[in-house]
């Protein structure tokens, strides 16, 4: 099972779900401050991150950024309020998905399992399967994508992509020119369609843009039909 890494300063919030987890059989680390979470990183190596956003010292966007800085784990921010900017400001910071506090265990054993199945899948939401030889790097302009070892290189240089981003750039680029709409990336890279929530879609483009294009605000690849949704391409 998945270990976690639950960085929350409620107690009763940080006992419940450490309890709901550990019940579902994970392992669980709990830190009660960002920088006990942070510290506990190196030594007990989580699959995922469940980070409360309003922390004591370094709150959650402050620790969502500093973990996206060294390693590319999933991250599902915990908001109590699910306020649209403490969302926004959280995705934006880098963080693959969000629970709105109180979550019961049932839903967050869910959207664990859909975030981790987003990193390990590729684009098509199909299982891998080996092939003999080394799967061809696909181009596209200074951009190289190989879907086999999940690597994404710009001008020779390998990206740090987040595991939404990833997956996203995965998903896109798999039928350059075709446009999706917000809710159809919900359901295929989000997986969960329930939850109509847009900012998850629109903050990834945006964290994305920032990695992959020369002018994000003028993209060659991720690029915006206005009043459809998103495309990858024409370059």
């Amino acid at each position: 099972m998945p270990r976690v890494l639950l960085i929350e300063d409620d107690a009763a919030v940080r006992d419940g779900v450490t309890l709901a987890l550990r019940r579902r059989g994970h392992e669980v680390a709990a830190a009660a401050s960002g920088e006990a979470g942070l510290a506990t990183l190196p030594t007990f190596r989580p699959d995922i991150v469940l980070l409360d956003l309003m922390l004591p010292g370094k709150d959650g966007f402050q620790v969502c950024r500093l973990i996206r800085a060294e390693r590319q784990l999933p991250i599902i921010m915990l908001t109590a309020r699910g306020d649209d900017l403490d969302v926004v400001l959280g995705l934006e910071a880098g963080a693959d998905d969000y629970i709105v506090k109180p979550a019961r265990g049932e839903v967050l054993e869910a959207r664990i399992r859909a975030v981790l199945r987003r990193t390990a899948l590729p684009a098509d939401g199909a299982p891998a399967v080996a092939e003999p030889g080394p799967a061809p790097v696909e181009t596209y302009g200074e951009l190289a994508i190989d879907r086999a070892g999940l690597v994404v290189a710009k001008a020779g240089q390998d990206l740090a992509l987040a595991p939404s981003e990833m997956k996203l750039l995965l998903f896109l680029s798999a039928t350059p020119g075709q446009v999706f709409s917000r809710q159809q990336l919900l359901e295929h890279v989000w997986e969960h369609s329930y939850h109509g929530d847009s900012r998850l879609v629109d903050a990834c483009v945006m964290r994305l843009r920032t990695k992959i294009e020369d002018i994000p605000r003028s993209p060659r690849y991720v690029q915006t039909v206005r009043g459809f949704g998103y495309r990858f391409g024409p370059l």
